[in-house]
């Protein structure tokens, strides 16, 4: 990451490994704490350049190319919370020099943002710092656990971006739904459309003016005995939910439209069972990314990559099973 001097007129030479990025992405990412609207007013008010020529937000930059930036106060605030960020190295699945998977646990969030003051990658960032590009690929729920996928090289990133949008890699849940699943919705097709909940936070729902979404799911194991009962629930469904798609909250919404929401889902569950299913022992939303099948970026090795379940998971599926 270049060194930016708020008080002087940068000139910054572009790396290859920036190649390829929009401008205004790439102010965004250099210039920490300034706001999106500043870098904004800044380009169309023609004071950052391209060679010396005026230019627009979405211009792509190429290597080589030498910006102009002019004099920006970086919010101190911005300043003081990288130096507090903990630098944290996550269990590594898979490692080579343009990938890196990793296995996230739940109660972290991927990155910074939304009243969060780091994620999983600032923190990877702060481990590495001799790192020279490290970029999250697709993100994962605060609450969710399981493989994640960062780019060691932009293009890697480039190319998994592109793979994403082609059904590719295939990406492979796991989830408890509170309910019994129906054998007959094994393929869930239903648009999802994104929107701000009462406390500005985001909220997805079925809407026929949402975005395509398919969730393939099977049953793996149904639990309905004298543990679940004595808690006041029916059944439990241990699903296997395969994405066709990669949109926003897709499985926990799709579940919840069959009447079957995934355990201790606090945004789209059922908050009297997930009251109930912590005294089984749960403590966070049931849902894990399971296995990654995905041709490599740059080489095209198939990898099958597989995260298992988190202890407390196994913990409260082998007492649910003897139940």
């Amino acid at each position: 990451m270049p060194t930016i001097s708020k008080d002087l007129v940068n000139h910054i030479t572009i790396q290859p490994h920036d190649a390829g990025q929009r401008l205004d992405n790439y102010l965004i990412k250099i210039l920490k704490g300034v706001p999106k609207s500043h870098i904004h007013r800044i380009i169309r008010g023609g004071e950052v350049r391209i060679n010396k020529g005026r230019t627009k937000a979405d211009a792509r930059i190429e290597a080589g190319d030498v910006i102009r930036i002019p004099p920006i106060r970086i919010a101190e605030k911005s300043a003081i919370t990288q130096k507090i960020i903990p630098a944290r190295n996550f269990e590594i699945v898979f490692e080579d020099d343009a990938l890196l998977v990793v296995n996230k646990p739940s109660g972290v969030a991927v990155h910074g943002g939304s009243g969060v003051s780091f994620g999983v990658i600032e923190q990877l960032r702060q481990a590495r710092p001799d790192a020279k590009y490290l970029e999250l690929v697709h993100r994962l729920d605060k609450d969710t656990s399981g493989l994640l996928m960062v780019a060691k090289k932009r293009s890697a990133l480039v190319k998994l971006h592109e793979m994403l949008r082609n059904d590719h890699p295939k990406k492979v849940y796991l989830a408890l739904g509170v309910g019994v699943w129906q054998p007959e919705n094994r393929h869930i097709k239903l648009p999802l459309f994104k929107y701000t909940g009462a406390a500005g936070e985001k909220m997805v729902r079925v809407d026929e003016n949402g975005q395509s979404a398919h969730t393939i799911f099977q049953v793996l194991d149904t639990f309905s005995g004298s543990l679940t009962h004595s808690v006041g629930i029916s059944a439990l469904s241990l699903v296997q939910a395969t994405l066709k798609t990669g949109r926003t909250h897709q499985i926990r919404v799709h579940m919840q439209s069959q009447n079957c929401p995934i355990a201790g889902d606090e945004r789209y569950g059922d908050y009297q069972a997930n009251k109930r299913l912590q005294k089984l022992g749960l403590k966070r939303m049931f849902l894990h990314a399971h296995i990654l099948e995905l041709d490599h970026p740059i080489t095209g090795e198939r990898l099958y990559l597989k995260a298992e379940l988190p202890q407390d998971l196994q913990i409260l599926l082998a007492n649910l099973k003897v139940a």
